[in-house]
């Protein structure tokens, strides 16, 4: 397994879409993320726990008029989402690997215009709940970076992880725009951009509903 993730190791340090620590922007791109890496003043948008960067690229395909970074932890998953947009010739997209507990670290207040989380790990048990990313510890940490006008959308198939985060966006004051626990039978599916993770389409052949929700702080 190490020797699989060697290559995508190296492709990160030498690649210009992967921020990670070694890399100059890392400690400097803070409030510069328009100005040192996109050159452009478009919107920014953030995939939190992007894993292979699937809905990242996804979005930035659609969306060519808006800037788009993924964020992950696993350096082997996000070399696949930088491949992916190499490949595509996107030059919207950027991919920093940091904890997401360390976003304010890399975005100054209100920096950020929309932010999606998709099927984070659910975390389900209780004693688990600090990791859960949409715990109100993290919810508030969002909200920082986000402008008091952008949008945060939720999607997962875990209906425990839904419940419990249609009351913690209430506890951390954001207002819930709207809601479906039925996705993909609701007026709300155009909303997703029809962009599915390989994971997703393994749930919903399996029969799992996807929960889906519209926020603003």
């Amino acid at each position: 397994m190490a020797r699989q993730k060697l290559p995508r190791f190296i492709h990160n340090a030498q690649a210009d879409n992967v921020i990670e620590r070694g890399k100059e922007l890392y400690t400097i791109v803070k409030g510069q993320w328009r100005k040192e890496y996109f050159r452009n003043d478009n919107p920014i948008v953030l995939e939190l726990a992007c894993g292979k960067g699937e809905y990242t690229v996804g979005l930035a395909k659609k969306f060519p008029e808006k800037n788009f970074i993924g964020i992950d932890i696993k350096g082997d998953r996000i070399a696949r989402g930088s491949k992916r947009a190499i490949e595509a010739g996107l030059k919207n997209v950027a991919f920093l690997r940091t904890p997401i507990a360390f976003l304010e670290e890399f975005f100054k207040e209100q920096e950020v215009d929309e932010i999606w989380l998709i099927h984070p790990d659910p975390q389900p048990r209780d004693k688990e709940e600090k990791k859960r990313l949409t715990n109100t510890n993290y919810l508030n940490l969002y909200r920082k970076v986000l402008k008091s006008n952008g949008n945060f959308y939720f999607k997962t198939d875990n209906c425990g992880l839904f419940e419990y985060s249609l009351k913690t966006f209430v506890e951390a004051n954001y207002t819930i725009l709207r809601y479906t626990t039925d996705l993909y039978n609701s007026e709300l599916l155009a909303e997703h951009h029809y962009i599915v993770t390989h994971y997703e389409r393994l749930f919903v052949e399996k029969g799992f509903k996807i929960n889906y929700l519209a926020a603003k702080p």
